[in-house]
Order: C-alpha cells, then sequence, then structure tokens
C-alpha cells in the first residue's frame, strides 16, 4: 500500500521549502576562453597584434592610432568588462554585450554606436539553428568587436582584405567598416534560406510521392527555425531608421548610405523567410491532401469489397434459413450450382467496376510522358 508522508500535501512558500533555489544554467564543456587581438591601422598599414594583458592593450591605446579590438569567448567576464571599461564605454553598455543571449539591437548612447547580433548556423540538420551572439562597438577612435564563440580568425574575410590595403583605413573609415562587419554576418543569411529553400522543395515532393508523419514534423522544425530567423533579423529595420534619423556624428555620409543598403537587406531577407513560411504551408497541405487520397484510395478499396460480397451474401443468407419446404435443398447438384452462381455474380460486378474505372489506384505515382511523346501528341492533334 503507497501511503503519503506527513504533511506531504501542505502547501508552503517556495523559500519554506527543502533544497535551494534554481541556480544558472550549465553549459557542457564550459565556455570557451576569452582572446583578445587588435588590429591597428599604422599609417604604412594595418599591423595584427596579440595582446596577452591590459598593459599591452593599455599601450596599443597611447599610440592613438585607430584600431579594430577584437574579444572572442566570454569565459572571463571580468576581463571582458575591464576592457570595456579601459577603452571608454559606458556601464550602461556592459550589460548587452556581457549577458547573453540578447535580443538584437542597434543603438546609439553618447558617442557610443552598440549593435547586438547573432550568427546563425545550422546543426547537423537545416531544421536546427545555432545562434551565436557578436556584439559590435563603434568609439570615436575604435571598433570594438565581441563573439560569443570564438573562431580561429576573427571575421577571416575582412581581415585579410584590411590587411593587404593601401592605404590603411583611418578613424573615418571605422563607421564603413562597422557596416561592413554587419553586413557579413546579414550575407551568412543568404545560402541558409536557399539551403532551406531546397529543402522544403524536396520535402515538397516527398509529401505528394510518399508522405509519412516524420514529414510533417521536419515541416513544423523547419518553421520554428524560420520564425528565429525573422525574430533575429526583422529588429534591426525599425532600429536603422531611427539610427539613419539620429543622423549621428560618428557615421559619415557613406557610413548612412550603406545602413540605407542595409535596411532593404533585412527587407529581403524578411521577404524570403515569408515565402518559405508560405512554402511550409505548401508542404503541410500537400501532405494533407496526400494523405486524403490515400484514405479515399482505402475506402474506395473497402467499398469494392463490400459491394463484391454484399449479393454473395444476400444468396447464402436465402440458402441458409431453416423452413421446410425448399425444393433446392433436395437437388443433386445444389451446392455447385450456386457456388458457380456466385462465383459468375462477382465476376460480372468485378467486370463492372473495373470498366467504371474503380480498379484504378489514384495514389500511385504516374511517370510523365516525355518531351518528344508531348510533341508528337501536340502535332497530331494540330494536324
Amino acid at each position: 500500500m503507497i501511503r503519503l508522508a506527513p504533511g506531504s500535501l501542505v502547501s508552503r512558500r517556495l523559500q519554506e521549502r527543502p533544497g535551494e533555489l534554481p541556480g544558472p544554467l550549465f553549459v557542457h564543456g564550459g565556455q570557451p576562453p576569452t582572446s583578445l587581438s587588435a588590429l591597428l591601422f599604422a599609417p604604412d598599414g594595418a599591423v595584427e597584434q596579440r595582446l596577452d594583458n591590459l598593459d599591452d592593450l593599455d599601450a596599443l591605446l597611447a599610440t592613438g592610432m585607430p584600431c579594430w579590438l577584437r574579444l572572442q569567448g566570454q569565459a572571463d567576464a571580468a576581463l571582458v568588462s575591464q576592457v570595456l571599461a579601459r577603452v571608454g564605454v559606458p556601464a550602461l553598455l556592459h550589460a548587452p554585450l556581457i549577458d547573453t543571449p540578447q535580443r538584437t539591437r542597434l543603438d546609439a548612447v553618447e558617442d557610443v554606436v552598440l549593435v547586438v547580433m547573432h550568427r546563425l548556423s545550422f546543426s547537423r540538420t537545416p531544421a536546427r539553428l545555432i545562434s551565436e551572439q557578436v556584439g559590435l562597438l563603434l568609439l570615436p577612435n575604435l571598433l570594438l568587436s565581441l563573439e560569443e564563440a570564438p573562431k580561429p580568425e576573427a571575421f577571416p574575410r575582412l581581415s585579410r582584405w584590411l590587411l593587404g590595403l593601401r592605404p590603411p583605413p583611418g578613424q573615418e573609415d571605422l563607421d564603413d567598416l562597422l557596416h561592413f562587419l554587419i553586413d557579413e554576418l546579414l550575407d551568412e543569411l543568404f545560402p541558409m534560406l536557399e539551403e532551406l529553400a531546397d529543402l522544403l522543395d524536396g520535402m515538397e515532393e516527398a509529401a505528394l510521392r510518399n508522405p509519412r508523419p516524420s514529414l510533417l514534423n521536419r515541416t513544423y522544425q523547419v518553421r520554428a527555425t524560420l520564425r528565429q530567423i525573422r525574430s533575429q533579423v526583422w529588429p534591426l529595420r525599425p532600429q536603422i531608421m531611427i539610427l539613419l534619423r539620429q543622423n549621428h556624428r560618428l557615421l559619415g555620409g557613406e557610413a548612412l548610405s550603406g545602413f540605407r543598403d542595409m535596411d532593404q537587406q533585412v527587407a529581403l531577407i524578411f521577404e524570403h523567410v515569408e515565402l518559405l513560411r508560405h512554402q511550409c504551408d505548401a508542404v503541410t497541405d500537400a501532405y494533407m491532401a496526400s494523405m486524403g487520397s490515400r484514405m479515399n484510395q482505402v475506402m474506395k478499396t473497402l467499398t469494392i469489397v463490400s459491394t463484391i460480397f454484399a449479393p454473395l451474401t444476400f444468396v447464402a443468407g436465402i440458402y441458409g434459413m431453416n423452413f421446410v419446404r425448399m425444393p433446392e435443398l433436395k437437388w443433386s447438384f445444389g451446392y455447385p450450382l450456386a457456388l458457380a452462381c456466385m462465383a459468375l455474380i462477382a465476376m460480372l460486378q468485378s467486370y463492372w467496376l473495373w470498366r467504371r474505372g474503380w480498379f484504378e489506384d489514384w495514389t500511385a505515382q504516374r511517370s510523365w510522358p516525355s518531351q518528344r511523346g508531348g510533341s508528337d501528341r501536340g502535332g497530331r492533334l494540330g494536324r
């Protein structure tokens, strides 16, 4: 017998219950270590430097040359906070850069332009999305980037281009670099959307040819992925419009023009996402139509069987009655004659149903006529 413990049904406050409050989430494998490097734009060319401690950072800032400071990994939150304080980032902006995950935002506070975005990528399958936060800061003589998940090289394509650029960017070009960084994060979405489009095309064909319940589950996963992409990108558009109206002094004419183009790029991504969401609806509709067609085929088969056996059951029911005066019961060949009559009835009904097309499988895959056959048929019809 199961017995309740004393006091088990008594309601108590959370603070009075045994145990402690839930702690923070644990990241399996630990957070990646924090590394610090810089791209210094010297007069004779860009120079890449690795900063091992804060003293190296102070020496770099003392040169007064424009630079791109790159932070990767957030395992050492204290070091990140110290770096932000050394470069003059207001304390109000520390939390949006350090705490993850943050909502996508583009804002200007005092003499700082803050951008928080997410680098999106696929896991083993396109139906599962990985989001890595990327924070960008534009200061009067400094561009800072903070990546949640470090890569072998921070923004490799842009970094290699800057190292080979002559003359190197100056202080007035840091706003253009901010625009280029945001563009690179947005450009990574287009190959992902193309991959999702190819996946949905295959799923739609599979829904028409061989529908399975797992297909519908995959469609819902793709829809969730598209919803997450939209939620990460769409907030940029109103914030870009607000930033353009503010006409911030750190943003020059070329950077403002780039942000206007970025507004159109965000709208284009949003339009592609909406089209793919409608394609998810098309896959669902195709699956439902295919399942309905298969169910109709099953009901048609059962109807054919019932139609053939109904008169046979009628004949068997008549001769199964127990009346005394039934002359057919005393015939010598009554049994084989009854079986022959029932077989004839079944054959006639089957032939009649076949002539009416009831035996055709409406769910079977059909091969389309070749282009040559179609053209020949069109030529004969034309003649």
